[in-house]
């Protein structure tokens, strides 16, 4: 049975989307098979990222609904044999996410997938509780900024709250990636330290991917940041936070700086 990531986050345009992809690619790199599910009904941008758009003919909407069946609506990528995406309607409201349905498509998806990817709308209406509802772990996506924190606080309370692992008593995993991240301006105070975030959320550190052009030049040629130029900062990034959900141990440094970054975070049993 595979495990089920929901990518989420209370603060939209912290890189959500960019990050199920980049992450869904990397997973699949090292030979794994990957579902990435965009579960942003109405707006649909998981296709735009992954350069799938003009090959959408079902969505998750469709197979829910009965329309379609799953293996009719999977777009397998045409870069990594072993990727794939359930995409998102864009002519529906979220009430066309039936908790029934959406436990249905995950539990057949988790028999065929090693990795199934949700990709959640920011916010914590019923699309967003959804797509957290059947996760195994939880990758809350940050930006370094008062707000975007206090709001990813807000999510950490609703995975211990609304998801099933909860709702059994379980502990759900959770883990903290930090997007967008200036070493420089964080020194200047333009923006806060990755100290001051784990000292507010106090979740385990999964990687923290650094500001760069190359993930806006990447989502505009439709392609993760880990298949566009897998050599960049950010990729390399993603590759590591990847490797670390696997459950690999590897150190975390922060990007700009040159000095390694374990004491604080490996003490704060990190990802």
């Amino acid at each position: 049975m595979g495990k089920v990531i929901v990518v989420t986050s209370g603060k939209g345009g912290v890189g959500k989307t960019t990050s199920s992809a980049a992450l869904g690619a990397a997973l699949a790199k090292r030979g794994d098979k990957v579902a990435v599910v965009d579960f942003d009904v109405g707006l649909r941008n998981l296709d735009l990222v992954m350069g799938a758009e003009r090959r959408v003919v079902y969505d998750i909407v469709n197979v829910i609904q009965g329309d379609a069946k799953l293996p009719q609506a999977l777009i397998r990528d045409k870069r990594v044999e072993t990727l794939f995406l359930l995409p998102a309607s864009q002519t529906r409201d979220k009430d066309a996410l039936t908790p029934e349905g959406v436990e249905a498509v995950i539990a057949e998806l988790k028999r065929y997938f090693d990795w199934v990817i949700c990709d959640s709308p920011a916010g914590i209406e019923s699309g967003a509780t959804l797509a957290m509802r059947h996760a195994d772990v939880a990758v809350v996506v940050t930006n370094p900024e008062v707000s975007s924190v206090r709001d990813s606080d807000r999510i950490i309370g609703l995975l211990d709250a609304k998801t099933l692992k909860a709702e059994r008593g379980e502990r759900m995993e959770k883990h903290l990636l930090l997007t967008r991240y200036d070493a420089n301006r964080a020194e200047r105070g333009d923006m806060l330290k990755v100290d001051d975030v784990l000292e507010i959320l106090s979740i385990p550190l999964l990687g923290i991917i650094p500001e760069s052009m190359d993930v806006l030049r990447a989502s505009n040629i439709g392609a993760p940041v880990t298949l566009a130029d897998a050599n960049s900062a950010p990729a390399m990034a993603y590759f590591d936070a990847a490797r670390r959900l696997a459950g690999e141990t590897v150190p975390i440094t922060i990007p700009g700086e040159k000095r390694g970054f374990f004491g604080k975070i490996f003490g704060r049993k990190a990802a």
